[in-house]
């Protein structure tokens, strides 16, 4: 695998240049890969004929009952997950691609699954270069998205690695992470195709984000209170700038204020600092302009509002027995709470709730099946892992290595097909790969 320097020195870098950029550098992992199952055909099948049997009864097709079957081994919600199975495309010839006009080319590649340009580009100079055509940017900005994809990032003796796996595709592809510099360690999170990092460079603490398909990364400037801190990144559509939140110090210490980057400005700004609560987990959710947390004193909900920069907060009681819960964000304005019910293990549930900002409640709109229940999670104790994006919440247990998707919208629950998580390590975030979000 090809790997590049970064300089640290710089406050922003690229660690491969889109020219330097090989086919072979995002490839699928054959293990990973999902292969297509087919109807069990067995060849010592008993013989139900009417002349292979003496004194039996016809079973003859035109009195045979017919019975519809299914691929061993497959469930309803596994085959029809996350859109129809990828077909090689059909080859044209070279005569036709040729006369093409620019636009129309452009247009064709913007619509091509974002993985799949890297091998294109070895077909000519012209496409070689595509990464820098404006024409194809603006084009792959205005297409439909790919569709939702899960990034997984962990160190292996000392060197980032990063798998994303493809729900629409069902593919594996490696991500070659060594343009970045060697302090990075912890996920922040993704959004708008960017991904943010932080990590401790000796004793102090950054953060960076950066664009994984085009290998660029922007450092961030050093905050006003250097301590370790809990981040989370939002991006912008519409001007395809970015802000970084840091909120209290993962330690506990209430005194920070909490501090917002603006990519615009590239500068932190102060802001309010958080009233004395005691917070119940470390976990963040951001929607409609607002980051939420979760208290126990007083119990309920810490909001920050980013266009006023001050706390405020909600009195949302959480549901009896709820053992740990995970705040979700979806589209707009929908909050929820995902956590399991019930004191002992027999007894358990997962279940998912959305808070009525009405009335300040938190509503029960659905239940993990006990099947999917008892696959994902066998003991009551075991680590679970949850987040979401555009309202799909995604389940993760690093025992089973196993991943579920429930879609709330479709009210579907559905395993995540050919998904194997990397390493018991490994973390994991939704991600949309998109070329045209830049970090600069």
């Amino acid at each position: 695998m090809a790997s590049a320097a970064a300089a640290e020195s710089s406050e922003s870098g690229s660690g491969l240049s889109s020219s330097q950029l090989m086919k072979d550098e995002f490839f699928c992992n054959e293990e990973g890969c999902p292969k297509q199952a087919s109807p069990i055909r067995g060849s010592g099948s008993r013989n139900t004929s009417p002349s292979g049997r003496v004194g039996s009864r016809n079973t003859s097709p035109s009195r045979q009952k017919v019975v519809k079957t299914k691929p061993r081994g497959l469930d309803e919600e596994t085959v029809a997950t996350f859109g129809k199975a990828f077909h090689p495309d059909v080859q044209m010839e070279d005569s036709i691609w040729a006369m093409l006009p620019e636009d129309l080319l452009n247009e064709i590649l913007a619509r091509v699954p974002p993985f799949m340009i890297f091998r294109l580009r070895s077909v000519c100079k012209r496409w070689n270069s595509i990464l820098q055509d404006n024409s194809f940017l603006k084009f792959h900005s205005e297409v439909p998205s790919h569709g939702p994809c899960l990034l997984t990032f962990w160190k292996n003796t000392q060197t980032p690695q990063c798998s994303v796996f493809s729900l629409p595709l069902k593919t594996w592809y490696r991500i070659p992470f060594s343009f970045l510099p060697q302090w990075v360690f912890w996920l922040v999170g993704s959004s708008g195709g960017l991904v943010c990092f932080s990590g401790l460079d000796g004793l102090i603490f950054k953060a960076l984000v950066c664009n994984p398909l085009t290998q660029t990364w922007r450092m961030l400037p050093s905050m006003h209170y250097n301590q370790q801190r809990q981040l989370i990144m939002v991006v912008d559509q519409t001007d395809k700038s970015f802000k970084v939140i840091a909120t209290s110090d993962i330690y506990g210490d209430k005194s920070l204020p909490t501090e917002v980057y603006d990519s615009v400005i590239d500068k932190w700004t102060v802001h309010q600092i958080m009233p004395a609560v005691n917070l119940c987990s470390s976990k963040m959710a951001y929607c409609d302009s607002r980051l939420y947390l979760e208290t126990l004193s007083p119990l309920g909900l810490m909001m920050y509002r980013l266009d006023t920069g001050y706390w405020e907060h909600i009195p949302a009681k959480f549901p009896r027995s709820l053992l740990d819960g995970y705040l979700v964000a979806g589209t707009l304005k929908r909050l929820f709470l995902v956590g399991r019910i019930g004191l002992y293990s027999t007894l358990q549930s997962m279940r998912i709730w959305e808070l009525d900002h009405a009335k300040i409640t938190w509503v029960e709109i659905s239940r993990m099946p006990p099947k999917y229940f008892r696959a994902l999670l066998r003991l009551s104790a075991e680590r679970f892992e949850c987040f979401g994006q555009d309202n799909l919440i995604c389940f993760t247990s690093w025992n089973q290595g196993k991943g579920l998707i429930y879609d709330v919208d479709k009210k579907v629950w559905s395993w995540i097909a050919g998904c194997a998580l990397q390493s018991y390590n490994s973390q994991v975030c939704f991600y949309e790969p998109r070329f045209d979000t830049s970090v600069s």
